[in-house]
């Protein structure tokens, strides 16, 4: 019986902490059920024995009565023989096998005792052991999920880290005084195109102005006869 106490301590362990110290919860749990699986192989080997145990003594016990009930018809012939020697014998052979078969009776009924109990005791080990199945699969995703946690506080707790936000703000006002630089460049080269813009309409009205002038003279001298 002391397997199954074992193995029922096993599976009633709190599996949670051996995750906590596990490097690799899923392998260690996958090799708890291996080890479960074994002891339960061990322990139906040795129901298996009780059982053969008492089929062996049951044969036994059966035997002793069947020789019981044959030295006493023996013992029946030999009265009816009238060789009340002979049915003596005959009756005292009976009586070593009435004892014997009362021995094995009492051996057979301890056995089946037994033989029930580990039976039980199997019983109830297998459903340990599916439960046990059952909650590993469980386990394994509480603990993938707790890893996939892990991973995000991890992440941001460096995104927290004012050093990065500091090196973004100077990146970002890096790239702004990049933008205002060339929107003053834009503004510059345009002021500069429309000054040359307007000095050149600037020298053609005043060509035109000449021209006027050049014009009013020579009506003017045209009326002077000149």
């Amino acid at each position: 019986m002391g397997i199954f106490n074992r193995m029922v301590n096993v599976i009633k362990a709190n599996i949670n902490d051996l995750i906590d110290k596990a490097e690799d919860p899923e392998k260690m749990l996958e090799q708890l059920i291996l080890d479960m699986q074994e002891q339960y192989t061990a322990a139906k080997a040795q129901v298996a024995q009780a059982i053969a145990d008492e089929k062996k003594l049951e044969r036994e016990y059966e035997e002793q009565l069947k020789l019981q009930n044959e030295w006493a018809e023996k013992a029946e012939l030999a009265v009816s023989q009238q060789n009340d020697d002979l049915a003596i014998k005959a009756l005292k052979r009976k009586k070593e096998h009435e004892k014997l078969a009362e021995e094995y009776k009492i051996h057979l009924d301890d056995q089946k005792q037994v033989t029930e109990k580990l039976k039980n005791s199997l019983k109830e080990l297998n459903d340990k052991i599916e439960e046990a199945k059952r909650k590993k699969e469980l386990l394994i995703a509480r603990s993938k999920r707790a890893k996939a946690q892990e991973t995000v506080n991890k992440t941001f707790s460096e995104l927290n880290d004012t050093s990065a936000f500091d090196s973004f703000a100077r990146m970002e006002s890096k790239i702004e005084a990049m933008e205002d630089k060339v929107k003053a460049q834009e503004e510059l080269n345009n002021e500069v195109s429309e000054n040359t813009l307007d000095k050149e309409f600037e020298q053609l009205e005043k060509a035109r102005q000449d021209l006027d002038v050049m014009d009013e003279l020579a009506a003017l001298k045209a009326k002077m006869g000149k």
